[in-house]
């Protein structure tokens, strides 16, 4: 009986030991945890994902209504062809010129942060979301961190 059980707690241990192993390389390879953002001099320097945003696809996240939205506050003069800008949220032609790519990326990670908590404008990677959420949001972020990326590589562009 002693005998099963030792083998069972060292099966148990082993496979315990195996899964913190996993975790601990898939994590290397994963992008930076919302809570775990680092902003440092208004600016959130690191990539979040360690690779480089896609401008493309970050202008196409800017532009569509169920993903970043941005173009429901702001006016950007390469995005013409849409219909129906904001103007609640400065324009953000020559956004690329005004901030630099850490600060771009600390406004679209965290808006609140940079600004402060009465903006308008959400946090596309954060879980500090207020209140009334709804239930299927709850713990999810807007953005991906390689969406983050994206725009804020688009963004950049605009000089």
């Amino acid at each position: 009986m002693m005998r099963t059980k030792n083998r069972f707690i060292r099966s148990a241990l082993s496979i315990v030991f195996a899964g913190s192993v996993f975790c601990l390389e898939a994590s290397a390879d994963s992008p930076v945890l919302p809570a775990d953002v680092q902003f440092s001099d208004m600016a959130v320097s690191a990539s979040l994902t360690g690779v480089a945003g896609d401008a493309a696809a970050g202008r196409k996240i800017f532009a569509n209504r169920k993903q970043g939205n941005c173009l429901a506050c702001h006016a950007a003069t390469d995005l013409k062809e849409q219909l129906f800008h904001g103007g609640v949220g400065p324009s953000l032609d020559g956004a690329g010129s005004r901030w630099s790519e850490g600060q771009l990326r600390a406004i679209v990670v965290n808006a609140k942060t940079m600004f402060s908590s009465e903006t308008v404008m959400p946090g596309f990677y954060t879980l500090e979301v207020g209140a009334d959420v709804r239930k299927d949001l709850i713990g999810k972020t807007i953005l991906s961190a390689q969406q983050v990326e994206d725009v804020v590589a688009y963004l950049t562009t605009l000089k």
